[in-house]
């Protein structure tokens, strides 16, 4: 094996000459109308695992990638299987295990196997023990020279040097992701907060601001709630506990405000309970707004514009116990902008400058699916912002989506 680091990946996807940010779904329907109202609003990406899967999804305009058991290297049936798949067109990227690291850390099961367990309790990871210590590094020490096997072949063979991406969980340990991290191109996790107990949605953001740091800067893609917790039988039985359309729209945005370069939605192929359809089309409203802004979001930040707090000095609420602020994206294409804003905090904020326009003065912002409009004066301009709000401005009003059903989908 040679010693060839990768990563060098944007984590974009290129279909006929065109950038695009990844929109995806873990999902790939078999009826060919699902796929189609996928495709018809903006999703770009979905699960295929055969060449039918792939020939499926480039009809309908869309790309696929292929999940991969990297974790048993590079075995003739892996080649096989490689060679097969390469050439397609429709293939965008490789999936490595999914949450591998985790799998053999915080939730390897073994704890459920009663007096043959190796762990306890769950709690076994955390606490560190000489037994949990012992175990992680036995399977570390299997799989990862495994995986790198497996992704030097890949990269042997792939005629068009396609990216490859591990998604984790939200907390996979660290010391162990970075022994493949240096092999692949995109990293990100899974984080799904809305539960009956409580709806923390914007702990993505996190979340997102962790997997940039445990990924040395590679390109982060963000597996969002597609799915209610009781449709998994796990003992969260509120069939109500969907993301609303807002919770849904600030987890994307605070993701892409927050450095994410792909958005992809698990679980919506387990939706069993009542309100699905009305989600499902939550979802689709949201992937809609995602990709009418697609040249914004393959497009360099534009990090001298900036966003001020400036407070209202009022005595009359309790002062907020915390501030996570207001998290900013300024993006441009020739005369066009957009600058999305996220109020990451329960509380409004009632002051807020975005500066740095000097070279925008006289230049009129609408506020997409909103009415605000608003002039640049003095290379800046103000607004305000509700709880957890997301506040797009725009140029024109031809950045907006037509596809609205399903904006007002509350569970």
């Amino acid at each position: 094996m040679n010693d060839t680091l990768y990563g060098h990946g944007d984590g974009f996807l290129t279909q006929d000459g065109q950038r695009l940010f990844p929109i995806g779904f873990y999902e790939h329907p078999a009826e060919d109308d699902a796929l189609r109202d996928m495709a018809e609003s903006g999703v770009n990406l979905v699960l295929c695992g055969s060449i039918e899967a792939l020939d499926r999804a480039q009809a309908h305009g869309m790309m696929g990638w292929v999940p991969l058991g990297l974790q048993s290297g590079a075995t003739p049936e892996f080649q096989e299987r490689i060679r097969t798949l390469a050439e397609h067109p429709a293939l965008a990227v490789w999936e490595g295990p999914d949450e591998v690291v985790w799998g053999f850390t915080a939730y390897s099961g073994l704890w459920k196997q009663d007096q043959m367990a190796v762990f306890p309790n769950k709690g076994e990871w955390w606490m560190q023990t000489p037994l949990a210590i012992e175990y992680s590094e036995g399977r570390a020490a299997e799989i990862m020279p495994k995986m790198r096997e497996a992704i030097e072949f890949i990269r042997s063979v792939d005629p068009y040097n396609r990216q490859i991406w591990i998604n984790e969980a939200r907390d996979s340990d660290l010391k162990f992701v970075r022994q493949y991290i240096d092999y692949v191109d995109i990293t990100g996790c899974d984080d799904y907060p809305i539960r009956a107990e409580g709806r923390p949605a914007i702990r993505v953001a996190d979340a997102t601001d962790r997997w940039r740091q445990v990924g040395k800067g590679r390109p982060v893609w963000m597996v969002l709630q597609g799915f209610t917790w009781s449709d998994l039988g796990d003992g969260d039985t509120d069939i109500t506990a969907f993301p609303t359309f807002a919770e849904s729209r600030l987890m994307a945005y605070s993701c892409i405000t927050h450095g994410a370069r792909g958005i992809l939605y698990w679980g919506s192929s387990y939706m069993k309970a009542d309100g699905k359809e009305a989600f499902r089309k939550s979802l689709y409203a949201l992937t809609s707004e995602l990709s009418a802004l697609q040249p914004f979001l393959t497009a360099p930040v534009e990090r001298h514009v900036t966003v001020n707090l400036i407070d209202d000095g009022r005595i009359d609420i309790p002062a907020p116990t915390s501030i996570r602020g207001v998290s900013l994206t300024a993006r441009r294409i020739g005369r066009e902008w957009l600058i999305a804003l996220v109020n990451e905090d329960e509380h409004a904020h009632m002051g807020i400058e975005v500066t740095g326009l000097d070279a925008l003065n006289g230049t009129q912002f609408v506020e997409l699916y909103g009415e605000e409009q608003t002039v640049v004066s003095e290379g800046s301009f103000s607004t305000r912002i509700r709880p957890f709000e997301v506040k797009l401005f725009a140029t024109h009003r031809k950045w907006e989506t037509v596809q609205r059903e399903g904006r007002e989908f509350v569970a």
